[in-house]
């Protein structure tokens, strides 16, 4: 299990359609968490705009094309959701249920903005990573880093 920290971009969204856009560039699959709808709705509508030369197939996990497509979207602690191979959370806290999804992703990402509550949010759920006894990678815009 290995959890990434994207510290540091200019817009969580965007960079987040560039992370989801990587991974399936190495045939990898993304489960997409946010606990808001709206917030859920805004990633969708970023995934159809942010590039106009790469198209990222995705639906929401309840979709009847869900088992084809290789990014879903989930409002639910993903834990109903199908395993992927990538947990990209979206959400300012703690996936619910996390300990249950360190055995069903091989990585979880987590993209922070430089806005300060958005940092604070992120250093709790780093703390609480560690706690769990997984010490997350820690990446800065330009740079890598391990720790906090």
């Amino acid at each position: 299990m290995r959890i990434d920290f994207h510290f540091n971009v200019e817009d969580r969204l965007q960079y987040a359609c560039r992370v989801v856009r990587k991974a399936r560039a190495a045939d990898k699959s993304v489960l997409a968490y946010a606990h808001e709808p709206a917030r859920l709705a805004r990633f969708d509508a970023a995934l159809w705009i942010f590039s106009a030369l790469d198209f990222v197939p995705h639906v929401y996990v309840d979709s009847p094309l869900a088992a084809r497509t290789p990014v879903l979207l989930t409002l639910d602690a993903a834990l109903t959701a199908p395993a992927r191979d990538v947990f990209l959370n979206l959400d300012d806290e703690v996936p619910p249920g996390f300990n249950e999804l360190l055995s069903r992703f091989e990585r979880i990402i987590e993209v922070v903005s430089r806005e300060d509550a958005d940092r604070q949010k992120a250093r709790e759920r780093f703390r609480c990573y560690r706690a769990a006894g997984i010490e997350p990678n820690k990446f800065e815009m330009g740079g890598a880093t391990t720790g906090e």
